[in-house]
């Protein structure tokens, strides 16, 4: 016994004073420990499934948690996009200005026109619509059926299907072209269709040619009926305003409607506007009124921070259950590996390669967890996605996976390892070799 363990205590001094202090050897050692540390894993493969666990079930819960909000966030950017005007910006002149509580009248105030729709337009190249109206009145009647409405009439070009959620129940919307060239066409919604068929129901509208102004139109289109709906409206092109709203009319306050791409796009867009009205009108602030949804905007923004911060706090937690998991497992390997520990320091390995050695068995606990954990997670949120699409009804939820979600995953692993594979490595590290060696 004094035999071996004499060259033990005495050579320890010459081994550690050999060891050099290069690049090299230092990745030489950083190899060798992930080589124990790994192969330590390989021998106890159920104290390393039960390591996993916990950070398979926290990172399944992350991505999956993440997922969901992505999904929904989607899903109700896309709703708030099909059914509300959040993301419209409109430009209107105004021909008077209220000044110490009466209003005076303007007479430097903007005519705006299709060119200057066109104009603006092309200053915006991440806009997702462009349009100009007028509205008025105008007497509808078809001749056929002796029926007429007094109906409310917006002239519009052919962008104004990005501003609003409006289906056709039959027939379609004009085009630039029929804009452009001044085409006698009309779109009726149902209740002014309904009323003007005589019985004979919307549809049976479509294809007729009705009168607005003693003039006659081609109805190409008919509105599906909206929840509600009580007024008669129609749609025409805006060229054709002279023609349906008469010479009375006052066409000198046309509307300019703007989508900005997004619900943050807001702002920059309104910037560009503003800086186009800035290099065509020198009173511009006086005359010109930009609205946008400022309050509606901020609750919208509010709502996606707080769901986003609800989310990653929940995720956290999950997280936080795998790494004590892990934390758990590793001290309660240490201490089953104390006598391992001492031999190996007995015979030359130095603190941190014990260090680097239950480090790395964390990190790779953590890492192969985090990569089950992914593909768990992905599982979970697809299911969770088509149940919803299948019990709702939701044909426009669709599933979504953005790529930070898979890097967060992938640093939470490594955060996951790093941090609480820390304290376990430092306690190992600091055993007495000796001990270490007597320990049972």
């Amino acid at each position: 016994m004094n035999h071996v363990s004499q060259p033990l205590a005495g050579g320890l001094p010459k081994i550690r004073e050999q060891q050099p202090t290069t690049i090299a050897a230092v990745v030489r050692s950083a190899v060798g420990a992930l080589a124990i540390g790994l192969g330590s894993l390989r021998e106890n493969l159920l104290r390393t499934a039960l390591s996993m666990l916990g950070v398979i079930i926290g990172v399944a819960a992350l991505v999956s948690v993440i997922s969901v909000g992505d999904v929904m966030q989607a899903f109700v950017r896309g709703e708030l996009e099909r059914t509300t005007d959040l993301q419209m910006i409109t430009v209107v002149a105004q021909k008077q200005m209220l000044v110490d509580g009466e209003y005076v009248p303007l007479h430097d105030y903007p005519v705006f026109t299709q060119s200057d729709l066109e104009d603006l337009a092309s200053t915006l190249p991440l806009s997702r619509g462009a349009a100009i109206q007028l509205s008025g009145d105008a007497h509808v009647n078809w001749p056929r059926a002796g029926t007429h409405r007094r109906a409310s009439v917006n002239a519009v070009t052919a962008g104004i299907e990005a501003f609003g959620s409006t289906k056709l129940a039959a027939g379609r919307l004009f085009s630039a072209s029929e804009v452009a060239h001044n085409a006698s066409v009309i779109v009726l919604s149902y209740k002014l269709a309904d009323e003007l068929s005589g019985g004979r129901g919307a549809t049976a509208m479509l294809n007729e040619f009705v009168r607005v102004r003693g003039r006659p139109r081609q109805v190409i289109g008919v509105f599906e009926l909206q929840k509600g709906e009580r007024g008669f409206n129609a749609r025409v092109p805006f060229t054709a305003a002279a023609a349906v709203f008469g010479p009375s009319f006052s066409f000198d306050t046309p509307n300019i409607f703007i989508k900005a791409q997004s619900v943050e796009g807001i702002p920059e867009t309104r910037t560009r506007i503003q800086d186009w009205l800035a290099s065509r009108y020198r009173n511009w602030q006086n005359t010109v009124q930009i609205t946008t949804r400022e309050q509606q905007l901020d609750q919208t923004v509010q709502g996606f921070q707080i769901m986003k911060f609800f989310l990653g706090a929940l995720a956290g937690i999950s997280l936080l259950v795998g790494g004590i998991g892990i934390m758990n497992i590793m001290l309660a390997n240490v201490t089953e590996r104390t006598r391992e520990i001492g031999v190996r320091k007995a015979l030359g390995a130095r603190g941190r390669d014990i260090h680097m050695q239950f480090l790395t068995e964390a990190v790779a606990v953590s890492c192969s967890g985090s990569l089950l954990g992914v593909m768990l997670g992905v599982l979970i949120t697809a299911g969770i996605v088509l149940g919803m699409r299948l019990w709702f009804n939701a044909e426009n939820l669709a599933f979504v996976l953005a790529p930070q979600t898979l890097l967060l995953a992938a640093l939470a692993a490594v955060a996951i390892g790093l941090s609480f594979g820390t304290y376990p490595a430092r306690r190992a590290a600091r055993l007495s070799p000796i001990d270490a060696i007597r320990h049972e």
